[in-house]
């Protein structure tokens, strides 16, 4: 997905320069909807300054005198858009800068353009069932779930652990339609505990509903 997330590269935004007064910073936040906008420093970038401490600063004073705030994160292009959008929820952000090899910013990514490419995932829009099972944090693989799902002569579009808790985790697995009783049985047999009760439309929903902590910076 590294191709497809370049396609997604924006570059309508220039760093502040590190000498900038705060009014310019504030003034630039009022015609955007991002939560941060990025600073260099000698054109290296050098952190993000958040739209929360923008309004907080003094606005005589200059980007420099307020150095200390920055938040440092970012992505490279070679960046895959599982990380990128892990980093984009860490940071509580909705823009993500870019730099190339030397630390030099080459623009940025906006949240919901990576949240499309999730949304856009076989996971998420192929047309297959969800189930959730649970079983003990150190007796578990993921080759193990993979073979009892394959051996019933169903495809898998993805699998993740949605849950840890009390020395237990639960596995979300996608998916194709058929033979999902037998595969129900064959977890059963294994000692997996099925979590789910295979309304799909409904567990979409609440993953849906569970990612809408990133959502809310879409609409700030």
């Amino acid at each position: 997905a590294i191709l497809d997330t370049l396609n997604y590269i924006l570059e309508d935004i220039s760093p502040f320069d590190i000498s900038s007064t705060i009014k310019e910073v504030q003034k630039a936040f009022n015609n955007l909807t991002y939560t941060h906008i990025p600073v260099k420093k000698d054109n290296t970038y050098i952190g993000c300054i958040s739209e929360t401490d923008a309004h907080c600063f003094d606005n005589d004073k200059k980007l420099s005198d307020y150095q200390y705030a920055l938040e440092g994160f970012f992505v490279r292009k070679s960046t895959n858009w599982l990380d990128i959008l892990e980093a984009f929820a860490l940071h509580n952000t909705n823009i993500m800068p870019i730099l190339d090899d030397d630390n030099h910013y080459i623009g940025y990514y906006e949240l919901g353009d990576i949240m499309s490419l999730f949304n856009n995932t076989p996971f998420l829009n192929e047309a297959g069932a969800i189930i959730v099972v649970e079983k003990g944090l150190n007796d578990y693989s993921f080759s193990e779930i993979c073979q009892i799902v394959e051996s019933n002569g169903t495809r898998i579009f993805g699998v993740f652990v949605s849950k840890i808790e009390n020395d237990k985790m639960q596995a979300t697995i996608k998916i194709g339609h058929t033979g999902m009783n037998e595969i129900v049985q064959t977890f059963r047999r294994y000692n997996y505990t099925v979590i789910s009760n295979h309304e799909e439309d409904k567990f979409l929903k609440d993953l849906k509903e569970r990612s809408d902590y990133l959502d809310k910076y879409l609409n700030m």
